[in-house]
């Protein structure tokens, strides 16, 4: 899912108890929240590795978007997918308006992205020199 530079290690200690209720409400009650948080903990830790793997993927688009001369952005594509995700989230009880904001967020960070693979393209910038596009594992690094 990472490089293997990117290991759990690396992550900076997180107290998964840190509460500003700790001390404040029955214990039974602390140990229920804190079961729950781990939860939600753990879906967001598998969320950005998620969205890690989706951003390696679309950045491979970019890099044949560039290489091909093709717009960074394709709106009936974009405009399908937002479709398929609004169902998607009305089917898993999820407000599709949500699921919306979301997509298009990841969707414009998409097309900043391929804009800046197709700029460093043109300058020559964009492979590493056998041919072979650079993929970072931080999209920021572009």
């Amino acid at each position: 899912m990472t490089d293997s530079t990117d290991s759990p290690a690396d992550v900076p200690a997180f107290d998964a108890e840190a509460s500003s209720l700790a001390g404040r409400i029955a214990p039974e009650v602390m140990a229920e929240l804190l079961s729950v948080r781990s939860s939600i903990d753990n879906i967001d830790a598998a969320l950005v590795y998620l969205l890690a793997e989706r951003f390696k993927a679309t950045q491979r688009v970019g890099f044949l978007k560039a290489a091909h001369r093709l717009p960074p952005a394709d709106p009936d594509r974009e405009a399908a997918q937002i479709g398929r995700l609004r169902a998607l989230a009305a089917s898993a009880h999820l407000d599709p308006g949500f699921a919306e904001k979301f997509l298009n967020f990841i969707i414009s960070e998409v097309i900043h992205h391929h804009q800046a693979i197709s700029e460093n393209h043109a300058a020559g910038q964009d492979d590493a020199g056998d041919g072979s596009p650079t993929v970072r594992s931080n999209p920021a690094q572009q």
